[in-house]
């Protein structure tokens, strides 16, 4: 089974939209039995796409730091729930445990997350594909920054094709689809 690595928020953000983005996200994957790697939490986009994947008998792995187990509200009902000792072994674990990433609507985490392993990415770590989903244009004004951060000349344009900008789950099926064959 293919996993991808989905990169969102511990909260559930303003209004039902994320909510729905969440499930929206699940079922993604488990439409094209696809796991679902993540940061282990219950609670918020987390844990509302956890839940999806999980009741339509989906396969879920979460890890998630020791200090964060009570803040995040860990997830008791993962298919694999990995307890760890720092932020950084948490995203070396997902890393590791993953095949394809994708960053969703989400705080300092999810951009946190987001950057280190488009970062790996440009050092050459890895060859795994990396998707920013804009829902609703969440990520709009991100997406014009990396522009700007090209035209400024730190970042190359090989570097700026590592992520791929998708605005649609239509979009981001296909595109999972065509990299995880």
């Amino acid at each position: 089974m293919k996993k991808v690595c989905v990169f969102c928020g511990s909260s559930a953000g303003n209004g039902e939209s994320y909510k729905s983005m969440a499930k929206e996200m699940g079922s993604v994957l488990t439409n094209n039995q696809m796991g679902l790697v993540y940061g282990g939490a219950s609670i918020g986009v987390m844990g509302t796409m956890a839940d999806e994947v999980l009741d339509a008998n989906g396969e879920v792995w979460g890890v998630m730091p020791k200090s964060l187990v009570d803040w995040e509200v860990a997830h008791p009902k993962l298919t694999k729930f990995e307890v760890v000792d720092s932020m950084h072994t948490r995203k070396q674990l997902m890393y590791d445990w993953s095949d394809a990433f994708v960053a969703m609507p989400g705080g300092f985490g999810t951009l946190d997350e987001l950057c280190e392993i488009l970062t790996w990415a440009q050092l050459k770590y890895h060859q795994k594909p990396c998707f920013l989903l804009n829902f609703n244009g969440f990520f709009d004004n991100l997406v014009k920054h990396f522009d700007h951060i090209n035209k400024e000349g730190f970042l190359s344009d090989e570097h700026l094709e590592l992520i791929t900008v998708v605005d649609t789950f239509e979009e981001l099926e296909k595109s999972l689809k065509n990299c995880l064959v």
